[in-house]
């Protein structure tokens, strides 16, 4: 990104947002919905602000941001979104906080390196909407998951199913896959409205272990593999691509994925994975040639996640379905 005159930062809570100028250290808060935003943008006028001059950092909150974020590519305003942890490793040993303060420091992250910070560009609105759907759908299966495993504990200390502690959880459970089933239609219906999306979704589900419900996380989460320039970077987002572990002669450890991911993507991920090993038979030798060789289960299964993410970008780069020129191979 070019460097701009003004920095903003902005540090987003459900019902209001602090914003700071790094340069003046004027502070405003403002609520969270338009009538806020409409007074930020009088504020930025009133220090001879306009859209060309600043860029707004703030740090990714979910949904907080949503509407903020559609007003900002309305009126023209360039914004970043950041790591929260990029921004607590920064600023080193600090003392104190609020919002005012988080603020402050948000503008300071972003005057210092917003040489490297790329403006965030405006989604489809098919991505858009399903982006929103999908949270939605995994809103309701964790929900699902966690009534299941209550029902399971009612029926092993002897319940029946028409017992009414345990009726009334099945019967959600029932309504739950109903409207999770109606979501997945919703879902299908968005792809199809948009080509690119519906490309990109058709090449996905062509590489064994991956199906709908990667595919679609995979689309969201790379923007329709815009937000990542290769399948190294985004394996780097989901905690899978492993990092050396050395210092000088002394130091030699193995090496290692960091904890610091996308853990939802990661989890999705290794059940396609594991899926993967059932039905790919290139696959499934590898894994069993690997365990064999008393090599750990979990480093060969990550090893696989990121040839089905290699898979990915490879197949969206070609544009073809991934094809399987299966040759037994002769493992080292």
């Amino acid at each position: 990104m070019e460097n701009v005159l003004k920095i903003v930062g902005a540090d987003l809570s459900k019902k209001s947002i602090d914003l700071a100028i790094h340069a003046t250290q004027e502070h405003l808060r403002i609520e969270n919905n338009t009538e806020g935003f409409k007074k930020m943008v009088h504020w930025l006028k009133y220090n001879k602000l306009d859209p060309s001059q600043v860029t707004i950092v703030m740090e990714h909150t979910g949904l907080y941001s949503y509407c903020l974020e559609e007003f900002l590519h309305q009126k023209g305003y360039r914004f970043n979104k950041v790591n929260p942890l990029d921004i607590k490793f920064s600023i080193g040993l600090t003392r104190g906080k609020s919002d005012k303060m988080d603020a402050a420091r948000i503008a300071k992250f972003g005057f210092e390196k917003q040489g490297r910070l790329k403006a965030e560009t405006p989604v489809s609105q098919a991505l858009q909407a399903l982006k929103l759907l999908n949270t939605s759908r995994e809103n309701l299966v964790r929900t699902r998951a966690g009534l299941k495993t209550s029902i399971e504990e009612f029926r092993n200390i002897g319940l029946k199913d028409s017992n009414t502690a345990l009726h009334s959880q099945l019967q959600i459970v029932s309504q739950l896959d109903k409207q999770i089933e109606r979501l997945d239609k919703e879902i299908r219906t968005v792809i199809q409205k948009e080509e690119k999306i519906e490309k990109s979704y058709t090449l996905l589900n062509s590489i064994k272990g991956v199906g709908p419900v990667v595919a679609t996380n995979t689309i969201i989460k790379t923007n329709n593999f815009e937000r990542f320039a290769n399948a190294r970077k985004f394996a780097c987002y989901c905690g899978i691509a492993p990092f050396e572990n050395t210092s000088g002669t002394s130091v030699r450890g193995r090496t290692r994925v960091n904890h610091m991911a996308d853990k939802g993507m990661k989890t999705i991920l290794d059940l396609a994975a594991k899926s993967a090993i059932g039905c790919d038979k290139e696959l499934k030798e590898f894994y069993q040639k690997r365990v064999d060789q008393g090599k750990s289960k979990m480093s060969t299964i990550n090893i696989i996640r990121n040839k089905i993410v290699g898979r990915m970008f490879a197949v969206i780069k070609r544009q073809t379905p991934f094809e399987q020129n299966y040759f037994k191979p002769t493992w080292n």
